[in-house]
């Protein structure tokens, strides 16, 4: 999921932009912006997106007859 090519374009995780708040990045060519917003200069960094949490699992309606072969 981190490494798609189909990323849609956010300044919150470009190489340019350098996060000022949650709401605001500071980018190297257009100043501050709101995160969400994107440019024609976006550079994709993998490694400033934070990836959506997991979906955690509902164990209340297991039963035992669901682990047995």
């Amino acid at each position: 999921m981190l490494f798609r090519k189909d990323i849609e374009p956010s300044c919150s995780y470009c190489k340019r932009g350098n996060p000022l708040s949650d709401s605001e990045v500071v980018c190297s060519r257009k100043g501050i912006v709101a995160a969400g917003s994107s440019c024609r200069a976006f550079r994709y960094d993998p490694l400033k997106r934070v990836p959506p949490r997991p979906v955690k699992l509902n164990t209340d309606k297991l039963t035992k007859e669901d682990f047995s072969l």
